[in-house]
């Protein structure tokens, strides 16, 4: 069987409902490919070992830091010393490889169950593959980065397993649209679903000054045989016509809306065909808003034809393309023509402000968990343990007064703390102790 399904079935038969199944599965698929003898592929020449030689000599007893060696490891990267070590004992416990996939899942279940209760809960109820993925990445699997494009990233490969596996009929991309847009028409002039993944924008201009709900309306017959993912408005109202996940009929190429957001932007019905700064604000906020929640970090405006349209775009990148390369057309006009490597570089701005902002958040989280991993690693060196070899150099600091020790054990007895970290200041303080004792 199938190991994606082996786990589909798993997951559902204990409970997780289409989307919570698919949104854990995402996550699984991004830490270790869904292969669960998968060692963190940094620690393969650290360590000296594939995954097979790894799992094999753990299995063996040959490698016997598996617990503290800080590489991830499993279905779920497993890396923390505690997490790993129950890992360990499950499989022990059962007589398993430690790179068997049904123990594997028995003790994610376990972990599940008995210390993110919370987690499992939404995964048993989830509304979308969005919620079910965002919970296991913030609460369960926890890495440094957690912002927008690795929540898309990690949603759409819940989506992949959903689609194949789930007899619902949800379908999270219908829910992938902008929240920018405040009017839905959605038109019957579409290709449902597009043929190709989203990686190019095509702005238009509408030759009117209309807002977004009168420009949704426009292409709501039929017998318009035309159409548009978005209006935005004169007034800086955006409007959606075509789901995202759908090809509307836009540019004259079948080719390009398929794989581009379409975009028509009220404007004059004259030349330049000028937009308001309200309609260009808003269609900047669009765009920005489309590149984030697709997982692009940047967008792209080659201002040549053949170069933009045999430019071969990174999984992060986003190509604008206009309609006037597809027919004889003067769209989007002048005004929005001229802009474009404005529109761009504008996008750019603020995605590159989000990401750093999200590496300032991952940071923070990274600085907080580290705080925590040191304090308890630092509560274990104080517990009074020492080697024998120093034994008279304690005794004569200690009867000196030069080790004053930092508290009692419980037994009442001083905690000298002999293994613990020495600062800069403690360094000073037993010098000046030793100073003033002679």
């Amino acid at each position: 069987m199938d190991t994606s399904k082996q786990i589909w079935l798993f997951l559902k038969s204990h409970g997780l409902n289409d989307y919570g199944a698919a949104g854990l599965m995402g996550n699984l698929y991004a830490e270790s490919g869904l292969n669960p003898q998968n060692l963190q592929n940094s620690y393969e020449k650290k360590l000296g070992y594939t995954d097979a030689t790894y799992t094999a000599a753990v299995d063996s007893g040959a490698y016997s830091n598996f617990v503290r060696d800080s590489a991830g490891y499993g279905l779920a990267q497993w890396t923390y010393w505690s997490r790993k070590q129950g890992l360990l004992d499950f499989c022990k416990a059962t007589g398993a490889s430690i790179g068997d996939l049904d123990t594997q899942l028995g003790f994610l279940l376990k972990e599940l169950s008995e210390s993110f209760p919370g987690v499992l809960s939404v995964l048993k109820n989830a509304a979308s593959i969005r919620e079910a993925s965002n919970a296991v990445l913030f609460d369960f699997e926890r890495p440094a980065n957690q912002g927008s494009s690795v929540q898309n990233k990690r949603a759409s490969y819940g989506q992949v397993y959903f689609d194949k596996y789930s007899n619902g009929k949800g379908d999270e991309l219908s829910m992938s649209n902008s929240p920018l847009a405040t009017y839905t028409n959605i038109s019957p002039n579409k290709n449902s679903p597009r043929n190709h993944a989203i990686d190019r924008v095509t702005i238009h201009c509408f030759v009117g000054q209309v807002t977004a709900k009168r420009g949704c309306d426009v292409f709501k017959p039929s017998s318009k045989k035309a159409s548009c993912n978005y209006v935005v408005g004169y007034d800086g109202s955006i409007g959606l016509c075509v789901d995202e996940k759908d090809r509307s009929w836009c540019s004259s190429s079948s080719a390009n809306d398929n794989r581009a957001i379409t975009i028509e932007t009220a404007s004059d019905n004259y030349d330049p065909y000028a937009v308001t700064d309200k309609a260009y604000a808003a269609l900047i906020d669009l765009v920005t808003d489309i590149c984030k929640r697709n997982g692009k970090t940047k967008i792209i405006w080659f201002g040549d034809k053949d170069t933009a349209l045999s430019y071969n775009p990174a999984p992060n990148e986003m190509v604008m393309t206009v309609h006037r390369w597809f027919a004889n057309k003067s769209c989007p006009g002048p005004y929005l023509y001229e802009r474009q490597g404005e529109i761009a570089a504008e996008v750019n701005r603020r995605l590159s402000s989000e990401e750093e902002d999200e590496f300032m958040t991952s940071q923070e989280k990274f600085n907080e968990m580290f705080a925590v991993a040191m304090d308890e690693y630092r509560k274990r060196l104080r517990d009074n343990d020492s080697g024998s070899w120093s034994q008279e150099a304690r005794d004569w600091s200690t009867s000196s007064g030069l080790i004053a020790g930092g508290g009692n054990m419980i037994d009442g007895t001083t905690n000298y703390m002999w293994e613990d970290f020495l600062t800069r200041e403690q360094a000073a303080q037993l010098f000046y102790r030793f100073n003033q004792m002679k």
